[in-house]
């Protein structure tokens, strides 16, 4: 019997994975983007909020970044629940009882009530983010990873482009329908649709790629056989990593999670502050503050594309991550730096989002091929959490500097020097060889 072509073997993996990309990423990633939707709206309800609430500066600080101590403490516990109870009850609960909270932000009359409201969202939140990575992992080999994943994690900059003006329309078409103010009617808007998508996860969605009636039995057997090889090149990992706590004390884990966290408080000062920052530089109404704050958002999917084809191609992370966080650590700096002059702010906050979500987006490709399959979940939760505390942290630091000089100038610019920090730790970071990436 002759042996099959080579190539038509290749044909058949990735007519495969257009397969899996098509039915399973455009879903996921309207998920994902809604999820960052309702995380970083408070952005925009600070534009009117915070005056009929009376809110300073730090106080909102704390509200947008309490979020994550919620986050936080649940992480890990959720996505160890998931590979147990599957992803579609996961995914389903989380998205219900997020969108039913978000939404619940119109009931906020004082600073007590929007710090538990913003807590709640985050317990419940609490593993969506690593669930989708584990979740991936799945149904793509580790070298396929970084174009998936750049896909799913186009949802924030979605959610940055549809989120501006979709925010500033209901708070300002909507204000006073019903007697309620626009800022309680952008919360109700992006908030409920999630109860929607969480009911339809439960149905949509496939817990294994043997449970997937969509593929044929000779899909699921080419499918497994990539896995599994996969799998097999992880070897060494699976006997470094039979636990949690090996995890955490691995060196390179903890370097790469230190990494997410600079990365994360670079993209969150943009994603909470943007449309202060263009208000600043001289942007007035609230609807042109939603159609300025998008552009930053569009050149970010053109650059998480464009940089994760060539890590996939040169089978390279480290370096193409830290440098594209340098390059973006530099231009919120020249933001910073120049906040009243919008043809110098604009563009730098611009190629600033765009950098540093290209260079988040390249680093998620590193713990699926690091990770055992037994510590992916908790590991991959832990490199999150470490993230989540970088946007805890950035509004905390921002509202803060912010209320006590008056002016966002030194609270940016330590943020970049955290930025800078994690791009020098994952220059210095051997979790990644070209050896390594060609073999794993």
């Amino acid at each position: 019997m002759s042996a099959i072509p080579v190539a038509t073997i290749a044909d058949g993996r990735d007519a495969l994975y257009r397969k899996i990309t098509w039915r399973l990423l455009p879903f996921l990633t309207l998920c994902y983007m809604l999820a960052y939707l309702d995380r970083i709206n408070i952005g925009f309800a600070k534009l009117q909020m915070q005056n009929q609430l009376a809110f300073s500066d730090a106080a909102y600080g704390v509200a947008a970044g309490i979020f994550f101590i919620g986050y936080v403490l649940f992480e890990i516990p959720s996505n160890l629940l998931l590979p147990k109870i599957g992803a579609r009850k996961t995914l389903s609960r989380i998205m219900v009882l997020w969108g039913l909270t978000s939404a619940l932000m119109l009931l906020v009359r004082d600073v007590h009530a929007f710090y538990a409201l913003r807590f709640l969202l985050g317990v419940f939140e609490a593993g969506f983010a690593p669930g989708m990575v584990l979740y991936l992992t799945y149904w793509y080999a580790p070298t396929r990873t970084a174009r998936a994943m750049a896909v799913v994690m186009w949802a924030g900059p979605i959610g940055g482009v549809i989120g501006g003006p979709l925010s500033s329309w209901a708070m300002t078409s909507l204000a006073g329908a019903g007697g309620l103010a626009g800022w309680q009617w952008m919360f109700i808007v992006e908030g409920l649709p999630c109860c929607i998508l969480g009911v339809m996860a439960f149905f949509f969605l496939d817990d294994r790629p043997q449970q997937a009636r969509w593929l044929s039995d000779e899909e699921k057997a080419l499918l497994d056989a990539d896995l599994a090889a996969q799998r097999i090149r992880r070897a060494a990992s699976e006997a470094r990593h039979l636990s949690l706590r090996s995890v955490v004390a691995d060196s390179k884990v903890l370097a790469l999670a230190f990494s997410n966290f600079c990365v994360i408080a670079g993209i969150y000062t943009v994603s909470f502050w943007l449309p202060t920052i263009l208000k600043t530089a001289g942007v007035a109404s609230t609807m042109e503050i939603g159609l300025w704050s998008s552009i930053p958002y569009v050149a970010a999917i053109a650059a998480m594309g464009w940089l994760c084809r060539s890590s996939d191609r040169r089978n390279e992370r480290r370096r193409h991550s830290a440098i594209a966080s340098i390059v973006g650590a530099v231009a919120l700096a020249v933001a910073g730096l120049y906040p009243h002059q919008l043809g110098i702010a604009l563009p730098a906050i611009t190629l600033s989002t765009a950098m540093l979500w290209a260079s988040y987006t390249v680093l998620w490709a590193l713990p699926a091929g690091y990770l055992g399959s037994a510590a992916a979940a908790g590991g991959i939760a832990f490199i999150n959490i470490c993230g989540a505390l970088g946007g805890f942290a950035s509004p905390i630091i921002i509202g803060y500097v912010k209320t006590l000089t008056g002016g966002m100038q030194a609270g940016m610019l330590t943020i970049v020097v955290i930025a800078l920090a994690g791009a020098f730790a994952m220059l210095c970071n051997p979790i990644e060889s070209r050896s390594e990436a060609r073999h794993g």
